[in-house]
């Protein structure tokens, strides 16, 4: 046996995980009606929220980040770019593409304050 050869797949292939999606060489979890949902909840239960939608990368799929007025904020896997916009308009939440305008000061203040407070 050569010095590589233990670091090399058998022959046989694992199979992903029933609910996974493959993007390149890793397996991402797609998004589910508890995910959504969660958001739906989240939306209703919270005032000034703003949605930023972010793309999928080689280890997550779609993201729809939700920020509240005081800097609180929930993560969720969504179905496309487009149903994220569409569920931001629905809710009557405004929605922007966090490639180009990132996330804003108020989540990064609130993660500090978390942080400050032995919270995180």
């Amino acid at each position: 046996m050569g010095l590589l050869d233990r670091f090399r797949r058998s022959g046989r292939m694992r199979k992903p995980a029933r609910d996974a999606m493959r993007t390149g060489s890793t397996s991402v979890r797609a998004s589910d009606p508890a995910d959504l949902r969660h958001l739906a909840e989240w939306v209703a239960s919270r005032r000034g929220v703003e949605g930023f939608v972010e793309p999928r990368t080689a280890v997550s799929d779609v993201t729809l980040l939700l920020v509240a007025h005081d800097g609180e904020w929930t993560r969720r896997r969504v179905p496309s770019v487009k149903w994220a916009h569409d569920f931001c308009n629905k809710h009557r939440v405004p929605s922007y593409d966090a490639a180009l305008v990132g996330v804003p000061q108020r989540m990064r203040d609130y993660n500090r304050r978390r942080k400050l407070n032995g919270e995180i």
